[in-house]
């Protein structure tokens, strides 16, 4: 048996790990399959790629999501943990940040006392208002279903709602080489060359979305822990205020 020089085994070695680093980094130029061990979702086109992302999201039962959205003209900075029957995490806007927690139907918002007494915009003399806001410091506050705040932050709780409104690129789809989030290899899809958004899909596994670059500068958010449970329980009644029909904020 003839031996094999060492120096050729360093450079057959050397060879094999540059050439995953040009195929990690969507580039060409090595004889290796980028596809090769892949779900095989990168030899598709595009259409069919976010169609097959699409399927794969909604059909999972966990999620977590964080980044940042632009709507409206306000940018959300938001880290939710979400399923089918409710959601929970943090939501930072105008420098406030503020917990939610939604269990079913019920939407519960937790923030310290500064948040509440900016949203409430009013201090009066008696120092009433303050005095309010400190009861709420800290505590999970029940939103009302009625109250304009409960659609507009149990959206942000709500797993078929974002991903159906997110997952969405704009204008002709095409593919854009493949890349890798978090050591996971991607294929990268496109709407319009990347001005109606960037997503990245999972070539590992489930074809799960794992980044995405919302069209018009719109925000960019990560995807994780995918089909992975969590605790999703009401809080303590210690814990929760009832501020019955309406909120203060509102």
């Amino acid at each position: 048996m003839t031996a094999i020089p060492q120096g050729r085994t360093r450079r057959a070695s050397l060879v094999s790990a540059m050439c995953a680093l040009v195929v990690g980094m969507g580039l060409t130029g090595c004889s290796e399959d980028p596809d090769a061990g892949t779900n095989g979702v990168g030899k598709l086109p595009a259409a069919q790629i976010q169609a097959k992302t699409k399927a794969a999201a909604g059909a999972v039962d966990a999620v977590r999501l964080s980044g940042s959205v632009v709507t409206s003209g306000h940018t959300y900075k938001l880290d939710m943990s979400l399923k089918a029957d409710g959601g929970t995490g943090s939501v930072t806007a105008e420098g406030a940040t503020f917990h939610l927690l939604r269990v079913g139907e019920q939407l519960y918002l937790k923030a310290d006392a500064a948040f509440w007494n900016k949203e409430d915009g009013k201090s009066g003399e008696d120092g009433s208002d303050t005095a309010a806001a400190d009861k709420l410091d800290g505590k999970y506050v029940k939103v009302p279903t009625g109250d304009p705040s409960y659609k507009k932050f149990s959206g942000f709780t709500d797993k078929d709602l974002l991903l159906d409104g997110l997952l969405t690129l704009h204008g002709s789809l095409a593919t854009d080489g493949h890349h890798e989030q978090s050591g996971v290899r991607t294929i990268r899809i496109t709407g319009d060359g990347g001005s109606g958004g960037k997503l990245d899909v999972s070539l590992e596994g489930k074809p799960y979305p794992l980044r995405l670059e919302r069209a018009g500068g719109a925000g960019t958010l990560s995807f994780s822990s995918w089909g992975k449970d969590f605790a999703l329980e009401e809080p303590a009644k210690d814990e929760t205020v009832d501020y019955g029909k309406q909120l203060p904020t509102s």
